[in-house]
């Protein structure tokens, strides 16, 4: 992979240098998984920080038998850092929603790259910040109506990773239940909401390519930001 692809694939990389950008490259392992595999389970978290080329991958959070989604990440995307930088146990694992292609890079070289460049240094602390103001507004989120809710995670999935379309923004078909735990409503009330938004052709939900269009994403934004 050449070094500006690297670069624009991964917000975290483009404010890199060159030099840095090589050396992730020659260093970086490749893998790719079919959906539904486990690309990440919770007790080979802190082993090395994880690059999404492509695909869509579900973070769930496991207590015994049970497991929810807690976040859905997407090409351009990274995991694993949080792991690398905290020796902790981790309670979590990562799953593919999809064909997944990833890049690994182990943990000491991933803290070695730190070191030497301040820029991407810098650049990954500013994005945890932006993480965690996310987590913050989703806290305000809490009395929302469902509605909005939903609103704002379909709007967040097409912001972060959703492909420009004639028929608007594109996103994968994330099942339901995901959906539901991840925005933190009910399964019911998701089913009822994306029912009403496909009535409404704000959204069309096209099977066949496992996807969903966001056929009126101005709407969808004002709608994602009435709390």
């Amino acid at each position: 992979m050449q070094t500006q692809v690297f670069s624009d694939i991964f917000p975290l990389l483009n404010t890199a240098n060159p030099q840095t950008l090589e050396w992730l490259i020659s260093v970086a392992v490749e893998h790719e998984y079919p959906g539904g595999r486990a690309v990440l389970m919770e007790d080979a978290w802190g082993n090395a920080v994880y690059f999404l080329v492509s695909g869509w991958v579900k973070v769930r959070r496991t207590n015994g038998d049970d497991s929810v989604t807690i976040a859905i990440l997407g090409r351009g995307d990274f995991f694993g850092e949080m792991a690398v930088l905290d020796e902790s146990p981790r309670s979590t694992d990562v799953i593919a929603l999809s064909p997944v292609k990833l890049l690994t890079v182990s943990r000491e070289r991933f803290i070695q790259i730190l070191f030497k460049d301040p820029q991407l240094h810098h650049r990954m602390l500013q994005l945890m910040v932006r993480r965690l103001r996310q987590i913050n507004i989703r806290l305000q989120m809490k009395s929302c109506p469902p509605a909005v809710k939903l609103a704002h995670t379909l709007v967040g999935l097409a912001e972060n990773y959703g492909k420009s379309s004639p028929q608007g923004k594109e996103i994968l078909y994330i099942p339901y239940q995901d959906l539901a735990q991840v925005t933190e409503i009910t399964l019911d009330e998701t089913t009822k909401i994306m029912d009403k938004l496909n009535e409404k052709q704000w959204i069309k939900i096209d099977s066949s390519k496992n996807t969903i269009h966001i056929l009126n994403f101005p709407q969808m934004v004002h709608l994602a930001n009435k709390f």
